[in-house]
């Protein structure tokens, strides 16, 4: 647990150092177009994980060395070949868009395949119980992100910056090769498709909703408002940064947590959802009014250069979205834990729709703060689903089972709130 939290705050504060630097360096306009293509990234990343290491964790985690070995070479060059898959199409969008946003797809497809495979690595250490190793793996990211971009800094472009982070995952891949001893299995990636399709298809389509709904979001705000809108969102997202490396490493211990208390003490599963997703709205709450009354002006616009003026007065919905996106992690928790597979998906999806909605129809009326604000309302909305989903699944957990003359037996692995959802 304690590396797994460690590991989370590297990667997300690497994240957030390396948007800093961007905004810092270029203009409202240009850190739009990287904002474009960060969004993308994680549409592919989130498509990714779900096809293949969401699938290795389930199945793969604390077997004998040989079957993760076995695993991990599927896994891994699967990634690589998603990675390039969706890298020569980014190249492709990118030489046909031309101008700023070109180049910058331009860029991201050509490291594509260097950041899933690292990515992957990340989910093989933490399967096979090596925390410490994935940790180690992002630490060598962020250390040698220090000189890619201080190359890239040289002449300042879109195309440099997100071709020096790409490298600088490269070089973790590589170490991670070296941490693992296995080599990536290319050949293997539609094997490893097929075989795990029930789980990968299923975690694709949840892991693609949210994120294809903030892709969605960023392009249509793009095309309405302009790149600059797109650079003002970003940064102030940027400001709430280091409390989402705090939300996000949570995140990874909430399901494990809750399912302990299914075990031991099932009714009492919405108060701890209640209380993990209150805590976190709390802090992000304290983040926000920090960010809002204590930041002098100085200091964002050293921190943001141009792009603080416009960014800091997004702060407010902001926050907002942080406080009932951390509501509805406690509810999803819960959910997650439940086994009910159908509930967290249809949530998610309801959500991500409402998030594309409110920031699409916000954009229109209103430009970046019409955005925020459209998405500070869709993130509620977003929570009171999740929580009607938590409480459904909860009344179906704790119904009597019933006979078994008259019950049929579910399918096997089919948890039971899934079953009668």
């Amino acid at each position: 647990m304690s590396w797994g939290l460690a590991d989370q705050a590297v990667s997300s504060l690497t994240n957030f150092a390396v948007g800093i630097v961007v905004a810092r360096s270029l203009g409202a306009v240009e850190f739009g177009a990287f904002g474009l293509a960060w969004v993308t990234y994680g549409v592919v990343l989130n498509l990714c994980r779900g096809l293949a290491t969401d699938p290795l964790l389930v199945r793969f985690s604390g077997v004998e060395r040989m079957s993760w070995r076995a695993a991990v070479a599927q896994v891994s060059g699967s990634a690589v070949v998603l990675g390039a898959v969706a890298g020569g199409g980014s190249v492709l969008v990118g030489a046909l868009l031309g101008g700023t946003v070109g180049s910058a797809f331009v860029a991201l497809g050509l490291v594509l395949p260097a950041l899933m495979l690292q990515d992957s690595w990340r989910y093989a250490f933490f399967a096979a119980g090596r925390g410490r190793s994935a940790f180690a793996n992002d630490l060598v990211w962020g250390v040698a992100l220090v000189p890619a971009l201080l190359v890239a800094d040289r002449e300042p472009s879109v195309f440099g910056f997100v071709l020096a982070w790409g490298v600088a995952a490269g070089a973790a891949a590589l170490c991670g090769w070296m941490q693992s001893r296995v080599m990536p299995r290319p050949g293997g990636t539609w094997r490893w498709l097929v075989e795990h399709r029930e789980l990968g298809v299923r975690y694709m389509l949840e892991n693609v909703s949210i994120s294809g709904a903030s892709q969605l979001r960023m392009y249509g705000l793009g095309a309405l408002a302009g790149l600059a809108a797109v650079g003002t969102v970003r940064g102030a997202e940027l400001l709430l940064g280091p409390f989402m490396a705090v939300l996000m490493g949570l995140s990874n211990v909430a399901v494990p947590e809750a399912s302990r208390v299914v075990r031991r003490r099932p009714r009492g599963l919405p108060l701890f959802c209640l209380v993990l997703g209150g805590a976190q709205a709390g802090v992000a709450l304290l983040w926000g009014l920090g960010l809002l009354l204590l930041l002098p002006d100085s200091w964002g616009r050293f921190v943001l250069g141009d792009v603080w003026p416009t960014a800091s007065a997004l702060i407010l919905p902001a926050t907002l979205s942080v406080m009932f996106a951390s509501i509805s992690a406690g509810a999803a928790a819960g959910v997650r834990a439940l086994g009910a597979a159908r509930l967290s998906l249809r949530a998610q999806t309801w959500a991500s729709l409402a998030y594309a909605t409110g920031g699409l129809v916000g954009a229109a009326l209103g430009g970046a703060r019409g955005s925020a604000w459209g998405v500070a309302t869709a993130t509620f909305i977003g929570a009171v689903v999740w929580w009607v989903q938590l409480r459904s699944g909860h009344r179906v957990h704790l119904r009597p089972p019933l006979p078994r003359t008259t019950r049929s037996a579910p399918p096997l692995g089919t948890a039971r709130g899934e079953e009668t959802s």
